[in-house]
């Protein structure tokens, strides 16, 4: 683990969002709400088709202290139905409205489609958050260039050969920044996400969270989604209804270990779980 207080290094201090807000990192852990205009999510909290129920979300989540929102029209789960470009953009352009109604937070689209993320950015967003590290489309990364706004780019294991965990998602993330450089996305403009829960056993899940600390090395600010996901249940014999002190369990372990944003559901306990760790670490 890394000496307390974290003192990590940034190839930028800072994150701008075109809504305004800035995202100052090594000041706190961030927090990112997670809202998923879909039927099928993994986690049983879709919007199941009532687009307008994001208001209330959106509303909670602000007053709970999110500091985003993200939204995705797909869900991400193994063996999910997949829906064209088309089917995600009706789902995810009426929730950004919406959402937009009620909280002045930045807007995350979450998706690997240049099409969709241009038409969420035409509709307020102000962020890329690609499960594919843009390696899925390869028109993302200019679509990301050409609105100039900021993209996490997570590594994804899923159907790819395993040699070492940190080493693994190193080299899958050196990679998609190689496709930034190309397209002209610069540093200031990035975060790193490993991909938790993307392609992993459990045991190697547990790794990565003990192992964070290796990714400082890229010098960019890191996100986390371990939110209700599944190895979290295997370690409790847990349904997704009862992951909560789990999640919190792995949010305060990530931000010790130099996590900048976590991605979660349950946006009022993670904002204490955060805000707490914070107060011991930072």
């Amino acid at each position: 683990m890394p000496d307390w207080p974290l003192q990590r290094s940034y190839e930028s201090t800072r994150l701008d969002l075109s809504t305004g807000h800035s995202l100052v990192w090594g000041s706190r852990t961030f927090v990112m709400a997670i809202i998923n205009a879909t039927s099928d999510s993994f986690s049983g909290d879709g919007l199941q088709g009532e687009l307008s129920h994001a208001k209330t979300l959106a509303a909670k989540f602000t007053e709970a202290g999110a500091d985003l929102i993200d939204i995705g029209g797909e869900s991400s789960r193994p063996g999910a139905a997949s829906l064209n470009d088309q089917q995600q953009i009706a789902q995810v352009v009426p929730t950004i409205a919406n959402v937009r109604s009620v909280s002045h937070l930045p807007i995350s689209i979450d998706t690997s489609s240049a099409e969709v993320a241009r038409a969420a950015l035409a509709a307020g967003a102000s962020m890329i958050n690609d499960i594919h590290g843009l390696r899925a489309d390869p028109d993302l990364a200019k679509v990301a260039a050409e609105f100039d706004v900021p993209v996490v780019l997570m590594h994804n294991q899923r159907n790819r050969r395993h040699t070492d965990v940190i080493g693994d998602i190193i080299a899958g993330l050196r990679t998609s920044l190689d496709i930034c450089d190309t397209a002209g996305i610069t540093m200031d403009k990035i975060v790193l996400d490993p991909g938790f829960g993307f392609g992993w056993a459990v045991e190697q899940n547990l790794e990565i969270l003990r192992r964070l600390p290796e990714l400082w090395e890229l010098n960019l600010p890191l996100l986390i989604g371990t939110s209700r996901k599944s190895s979290i249940g295997t370690v409790l014999e847990a349904d997704v209804r009862r992951r909560r002190f789990g999640t919190g369990a792995t949010v305060s372990q990530a931000i010790c270990a130099g996590i900048d944003l976590v991605r979660v559901h349950d946006v009022v306990e993670m904002s204490e779980v955060a805000r707490m760790t914070d107060a011991i670490v930072r």
